[in-house]
């Protein structure tokens, strides 16, 4: 199934259950190239799951997912998967650094392993990308050196570092103290600027305000309501959503 040129995911009636438990509803969205989705929504809403649904860490129970034309779903073999993954950088809200490893180390292993250039031009990109997130006199720090706010840039540094097309990002700043959310949420502006497709579960709302091009709104494992940030934001038309908003903002 061919999506035209410029969608880069296209989800449709995806399902997610665990055991019993269905988690994911009748889920249908489709997701340009260079436009930053936020997603919202209370704990429990699906979010997070939606989100590794996207780069299969968590098997689909139903639907299909297409990423730049090709089924994630039902790919033919492991290596035609990891072929696809390898294109969607992910961003998990604990980091998830390898603490035995240094800055350098943590950024070099996978393009390393995976043969992405020499020794020389893997980690010549790699203090590339660490100045771009302003962390290039960290390269010799192990990650129980750093502060939240550094290791996150880390691990944002380190999935570029993959080249990816898109980028996932699953609460990437709600592990952090309120002083370093900023830090982490500007790098990711920035990244969104220079175009980058970013799908976003966040509870910043002043980010989502600013930053997406399209916000949605999950609760009980359904698309509540999706829009631009300002109607969805400051009018909703969901019950659900002004509920949910008018505790959060």
């Amino acid at each position: 199934m061919e999506s035209n040129k410029n969608t880069k995911i296209h989800v449709s009636n995806l399902e997610k259950s665990f055991g019993k438990l269905l988690v994911l509803r009748d889920i249908n969205i489709d997701i340009t190239e260079g436009e930053v989705v936020v997603v919202l929504g209370p704990s429990g809403s699906g979010k997070s799951t939606f989100l590794r649904c996207l780069n299969r860490l968590e098997e689909v129970t139903g639907g299909d997912i297409i990423i730049d034309g090709q089924d994630i779903v039902n790919c033919k073999s492991e290596k035609d998967l990891n072929d696809i993954r390898s294109h969607i950088g992910m961003v998990f809200q604990h980091f998830h650094l390898f603490n035995n490893l240094n800055v350098m180390g943590n950024m070099t292993l996978a393009p390393m392993e995976l043969k992405r250039g020499t020794k020389g031009q893997i980690e010549e990109k790699a203090m590339k990308l660490l100045d771009r997130v302003g962390l290039k006199d960290k390269s010799d720090a192990y990650p129980s050196q750093l502060s939240g706010g550094q290791k996150q840039r880390v691990a944002i540094a380190r999935a570029l570092a993959m080249n990816p097309d898109i980028m996932l990002f699953d609460e990437p700043t709600s592990a952090l103290d309120p002083e370093m959310v900023g830090e982490v949420l500007s790098v990711m502006k920035k990244l969104a600027s220079d175009g980058m497709t970013m799908v976003v579960v966040t509870h910043e709302i002043g980010f989502a305000r600013e930053v997406a091009d399209r916000v949605v709104f999950m609760d009980g494992g359904y698309i509540v309501e999706e829009g631009l940030p300002e109607e969805v934001l400051e009018n909703p038309k969901n019950q659900r959503t002004v509920d949910f908003l008018s505790k959060v903002l």
